[in-house]
């Protein structure tokens, strides 16, 4: 399968710059590879939520660090985008609790109503249905996470509800 490559405007602003500084500070000299998280967090944010190679290389060359040791954290993480995705990202538990409960049923009427394949985004950029590993809420079974944010003991109701709220732009997506 050939992997489309993605560009992106890499945009590392002096803010942007003095906020990774500060995260890197936190560790011992040489130790720079440990801010690894917290600058991909900063990084992705800054860049609409996503992470191209370009990207992912300049962080390593902000850190230090060779490439692939980004590459590798960054494909291991489902919190990491490789790629462009919606305004509003659905990301969907689908471990076991998640799945007794109807996740996966929930995903595939999302995906239905939506008109998208799991991974996929809208081509209006508006909407992206992910499947990720525990949100740690099996209490609230089945759930997703909407931007900083769980939605909890959804049904079919709740996601034409959500979907609607997210058309109106009524959808809070970060706490910051």
């Amino acid at each position: 399968m050939e992997r489309k490559h993605y560009k992106q405007e890499i945009n590392m602003t002096e803010a942007l710059i003095a906020r990774i500084n500060e995260l890197i500070s936190h560790y011992p000299e040489g130790k720079q590879k440990s801010a690894l998280l917290p600058v991909l967090h900063e990084v992705q944010d800054a860049h609409d939520n996503w992470l191209s190679i370009e990207l992912q290389d300049k962080v390593a060359e902000i850190l230090q660090i060779k490439p692939i040791e980004v590459y590798e954290v960054v494909t291991f993480y489902t919190m990491f985008n490789q790629k462009p995705i919606g305004k509003y990202m659905f990301e969907f538990c689908q471990t076991s609790c998640c799945c007794l409960n109807g996740a996966e049923n929930l995903m595939d009427y999302t995906s239905e109503k939506l008109g998208i394949k799991m991974g996929e985004t809208t081509p209006d950029g508006m909407f992206t249905i992910a499947g990720v590993e525990c949100l740690g809420a099996c209490g609230y079974a089945p759930m997703m996470q909407l931007g900083d944010f769980y939605k909890e003991k959804l049904t079919e109701e709740k996601i034409d509800q959500l979907i609607a709220d997210c058309k109106e732009d009524k959808i809070i997506l970060h706490d910051k």
